[in-house]
């Protein structure tokens, strides 16, 4: 009994010593596997591969943007002065005219039977007038021979100045029997572009009717009016006073911002629209292949003629979040960092900015959206070489 006790002692104490030679070895291999970990440097994504371009300082010219609407020159609806039925209509729908061109006819006869019976009544009149100065001589030879008395030559001399007043009466009527007859043709009142026909020959027309018989649209040359805020008038009449020649305006298509003319600001409106706090402009363009066209929408710069030296980066650096604008920067270490700038305005795909960067820092152009602040980034040689050219 003494032995078997001795015998499982042993063996629960040799069993025990394997248990905590095994857990000390398994400690100490875990303790080296931390080591060698935390020894081992943290592996990097790989950098961004980007498009740079350093900010530069610029002679740039000063612009006021806005929008603005294309409006004909010059606009009339082209009406019938008198009543009558239409006999032809002589234009084409979308045709060109010119100023004094035949649009339409009215049946004239009536008008020109008229003209003639007042005509007829003035050669009448004109007779009985001659007569009557015949006998005025007649009757003043006789007074002087005492052979007449006064009042018959008083008689007759108002007599001669009734007639007188009856033949003027009657040009009159003449002059206003013509001009009548003359409303028969219509012609355009000015030179433009005809758009849709509104009457149709056949129709009686009459000189109340409100559609008339066309529009006529002055295209060439054309208008653009736009707004700017009421802060840009002081800067604008400045500007006209310092230029001899008027400050140009250039119009964009509001899509792709391409340049459409370049033309002559004219007016600008002589008062402040309280409602809106803006003023209205207005600007000519010739418009010789009708690249703007009445009712269309347009971007507007107005050149102010002014230059000034500003820091200024291509238009694609320029992001935008909900705090403003901003650009990525790149670091020494080839790292970028967020940096917030302020744009004072965008113009020709230059970013004029006011604050946020200085002279020579490089900003990322193209890339940005798969970085993030303390992303690594090399740079793509084959576009690089490709910016260069459009950042000078």
């Amino acid at each position: 009994m003494t032995i078997s006790f001795v015998q499982k002692r042993s063996t629960l104490l040799i069993a025990a010593a394997v248990t905590l030679l095994a857990g000390g070895a398994w400690t100490m291999s875990h303790r080296a596997d931390a080591v060698a970990a935390e020894t081992l440097p943290a592996q990097q994504p790989p950098a961004v591969v980007v498009t740079t371009t350093t900010v530069q300082e610029r002679d740039v010219p000063l612009y006021l943007a806005g929008v603005g609407t294309v409006t004909a020159n010059a606009s009339v609806t082209v009406k019938v002065r008198i009543d009558g039925q239409l006999d032809k209509v002589a234009f084409t729908e979308g045709q060109d005219v010119k100023a004094g061109q035949l649009l339409a006819q009215i049946d004239p006869r009536a008008l020109q039977a008229q003209l003639e019976q007042v005509e007829a009544q003035k050669a009448r009149d004109q007779a009985q007038l001659s007569n009557a100065k015949i006998d005025l001589q007649r009757y003043t030879s006789l007074r002087e021979q005492d052979a007449a008395t006064q009042q018959q030559l008083d008689t007759q001399k108002a007599l001669v100045g009734q007639l007188d007043a009856t033949v003027k009466t009657d040009q009159a009527q003449i002059d206003y029997a013509k001009v009548q007859l003359s409303y028969t043709k219509i012609k355009a009142p000015i030179g433009g572009r005809t758009g849709a026909r509104l009457v149709d020959a056949g129709n009686i027309v009459h000189a109340a009717d409100a559609t008339g018989l066309v529009v006529i649209n002055q295209i060439d040359p054309i208008t653009v009016l736009f707004t700017l805020p009421e802060d840009a008038v002081h800067t604008i009449n400045k500007a006209q006073l310092n230029n001899a020649k008027p400050l140009k305006v250039t119009a964009y298509t509001r899509t792709s911002n391409e340049a459409l003319a370049t033309g002559d600001l004219i007016l600008v409106n002589n008062q402040i629209d309280t409602t809106s706090g803006s003023v209205q402009l207005k600007a000519r363009f010739t418009n010789k292949q009708h690249k703007l066209w009445p009712g269309q929408y347009v971007n507007v710069n107005l050149q102010m003629d002014d230059h000034a030296l500003a820091l200024t980066v291509p238009a694609a650096a320029i992001q935008r979040n909900q705090e403003g604008t901003y650009v990525y920067i790149v670091k020494g270490d080839n790292s970028v960092a967020l940096q917030p700038v302020k744009v004072a305005r965008i113009q020709d795909g230059i970013a004029v900015l006011s604050d946020g960067l200085q002279q020579s820092q490089r900003v990322v152009l193209d890339g940005q959206y798969k970085l993030k602040p303390g992303s690594s980034v090399v740079e793509n040689k084959a576009k690089a070489d490709a910016t260069k050219g459009s950042a000078k």
